[in-house]
């Protein structure tokens, strides 16, 4: 079985981070493993608390995994500051580490801060140099270039920008009332736009950890990029799709839609 580890945030809610991460890495074929960042009080609602990790902690966590079943994938999420960016730089380089997935995740979908200004300078300074493919949504493209995104060209040029300046992929994700559910692939120099149907379902908590971690657990298993990302797309529409309604707020997908089995079922 391939593996992939994921190096994000713990969700006390259950919709994004971590535990997203996994469910959906296991939903996509692989065994998933975790580093954690922080430890999140959170729900639909918004986040309550933040309790990081040393970097010294997170470092024992990463080695750990590496050096009893290395990953064939790594995605990273959510890393509050510099220290611990770093820290996963050092270590993905010194472990030779494959198939790494970046997600950028500044902001919840709640709108709560998530990482440092500090977090953001480390990330350009040492980790995109070394990601396989970067995810950002608008806003967080908009950081990292510099520059404003108001319709599919500004995607190109933003996309264009940072896969040159940082020699990876860029997956720059539509939404934020840009380009609809419309992804843009920067590789190599050529552009690859994944048309997307923006299905009316108000519970997007985690859909940019569940991408990029779909995104992973296909790499992991031998897909190109362009085929990872068209079944990363088509398991978050699934998804989203099943119109799961938890909670108060912006609530969590159904990650497990596709689940079958005698495990599965339900009592009754």
């Amino acid at each position: 079985m391939r593996t992939a580890l994921s190096i994000a945030g713990s969700d006390s809610g259950g919709g994004a981070g971590i535990q997203a991460d996994i469910k959906t890495m296991t939903m996509n074929g692989v065994y998933a493993m975790s580093a954690i960042t922080a430890l999140t009080a959170q729900n639909t609602t918004g986040v309550q608390g933040v309790s990081e990790v040393s970097a010294e902690f997170l470092e024992a966590q990463i080695t750990a995994v590496f050096e009893d079943i290395r990953p064939d994938a790594v995605k990273i999420g959510m890393t509050a500051s510099g220290a611990l960016v770093r820290t996963i730089a050092r270590l993905l380089r010194e472990y030779e580490a494959k198939n790494i997935v970046v997600d950028p995740v500044m902001v919840a979908t709640s709108g709560s801060s998530l990482a440092s200004d500090n977090a953001v300078t480390a990330m350009k300074e040492e980790l995109l140099s070394i990601a396989t493919v970067i995810t950002p949504n608008i806003p967080e493209a908009e950081v990292l270039s510099g520059l404003i995104i108001e319709n599919e060209s500004d995607m190109e040029k933003a996309a264009k920008m940072l896969g040159d300046k940082y020699g990876c992929a860029v997956l720059c994700k539509g939404g934020h009332s840009v380009s609809d559910a419309n992804d843009l692939l920067y590789e190599k120099g050529e552009f690859s736009w994944f048309k997307g149907k923006r299905i009316d379902n108000p519970n997007t908590h985690g859909t940019g950890c569940t991408l990029s971690s779909a995104i992973a657990a296909n790499l992991a298993k031998g897909f190109d990029l362009k085929v990872s990302v068209q079944r990363a797309k088509e398991y978050i529409s699934g998804a989203l799709g099943a119109m799961l309604d938890l909670g108060k707020g912006s609530g969590p997908m159904n990650h497990a839609f596709d689940l079958c089995g005698r495990f599965a079922e339900e009592g009754r």
